[in-house]
């Protein structure tokens, strides 16, 4: 029978991850911190001002689910249009800001549900306390955002190269500007490139702040590197406990970096938007091609929110053994045709002509017992 997150804990206490104790701040409507699930986010890569264009990237990541989506504002331009485009979305937006505090003004006062700032680097506690005020006056938080690369020419000097403890002391720097000003609603990250570098900085900064944590390893690279660099190093730090939002920084599609920070969720059992799909590598025992179903069906399922398992396994040997733990399974055979299940139980013989069509159907029809399930416990609130 499948078994949900909560009782997967409960009955296998080696898969729990006891999440890091922090305050919660707001970033619009999404809760960051405290018992709120983490957050899922991106950032688009269009010129800001092309409000067509901008719009049409945050619907698309919201369609796979983020729940957060920063936007760069180097100029006036972008934050004039920060007005238009949060119109237009649900999410709430962040707005990145570097250099020029006007423009985190002007974020604040067109619709930013947050700013991304380095306190240090927009002109000195007088131009922080500015822009608290406007963060204030319109509901924003704040993300303090620190980099290996761009760290401080004093840190540098004094620690001879980006480490654990120049991020850390950087970080707590900001905090205390924001502080000064009597400002705590606003979180921290601590990024590199390097793994290694990233993981050390979040496990000390973890120890010195209540503040929610904003995960990342930055300019982690393409598609395949940047994603396993990601998953060793924040997979980490969620498997710690650490870790209230996440960002996987890759040079790709956006939509692709939620896609990756939700499998890398899903795999620790901290979130369960979506089908995840267990499949075997395959080999000559297989009674299907796996690899060609398995992505056929990524592509025709990828429309489903819901969370439900679904096994993949192309021959006997494990196939009905991880059936019994997931919502729906297929398990190869011989002669053309395959064992379907529902919830670890046998429910008939599938020929592989019509195995993607039927998985798809079974997994839709799911789908829509959860949401009348839903539906029906919060009519009953």
């Amino acid at each position: 029978m499948s078994q949900t997150p909560t009782d997967i804990s409960q009955i296998r206490p080696w898969r729990h991850i006891e999440r890091r104790k922090c305050r919660q701040i707001m970033v619009g409507k999404v809760p960051v911190g405290g018992d709120a699930p983490i957050a899922v986010q991106s950032m688009t890569n269009t010129i800001t001002h092309d409000v067509g264009a901008t719009v049409g990237q945050i619907l698309e990541l919201q369609e796979a689910g983020a729940d957060i989506v920063r936007v760069s504002v180097p100029d006036p331009d972008s934050a004039a249009a920060l007005k238009e485009i949060v119109k237009e979305v649900q999410v709430p937006l962040v707005a990145d800001i570097h250099f020029h505090y006007k423009r985190g003004i002007e974020a604040a006062e067109n619709g930013a549900a947050c700013l991304r700032i380095n306190p240090g680097n927009i002109g000195g506690q007088h131009r922080v306390k500015e822009v608290v005020a406007a963060a204030r006056a319109h509901g924003c938080s704040i993300r303090i955002g620190v980099n290996g690369g761009s760290l401080e020419k004093e840190l540098l000097e004094k620690y001879g190269e980006p480490c654990p403890d120049a991020m850390v002391e950087s970080a707590l720097m900001h905090a205390r500007m924001l502080e000064d000003e009597n400002f705590q609603d606003y979180k921290i990250s601590v990024k590199a490139s390097d793994p290694f570098l990233t993981v050390a900085a979040y496990h000390q900064l973890a120890e010195q702040t209540d503040a929610p944590l904003h995960l990342g390893i930055t300019e982690a690279g393409g598609l395949r590197i940047g994603t396993v660099k990601s998953a060793i190093g924040m997979g980490n730090l969620l498997w710690a406990g650490i870790g209230d939002t996440i960002r996987v920084s890759l040079s790709a599609d956006p939509v692709e970096e939620i896609k990756v920070g939700f499998d890398m969720l899903k795999s620790l059992g901290l979130r369960t938007r979506g089908v995840n799909i267990i499949s075997c590598p395959s080999c000559a025992r297989q009674g299907f091609d796996v690899i060609k179903t398995v992505q056929t069906l990524e592509e025709r399922l990828a429309h489903i929110s819901e969370p439900i398992s679904l096994s993949i396994i192309g021959c006997v040997v494990n196939g009905p053994g991880e059936a019994m733990f997931t919502d729906i399974g297929f398990t190869g055979g011989s002669a053309g045709y395959g064992m379907m299940y529902h919830a670890g139980k046998k429910t008939g013989k599938t020929d592989n002509d019509d195995m993607i069509n039927d998985i798809v159907q079974s997994v839709e029809a799911k789908a829509e017992d959860i949401r009348a399930l839903r539906e029906t416990a919060e009519a009953a609130e």
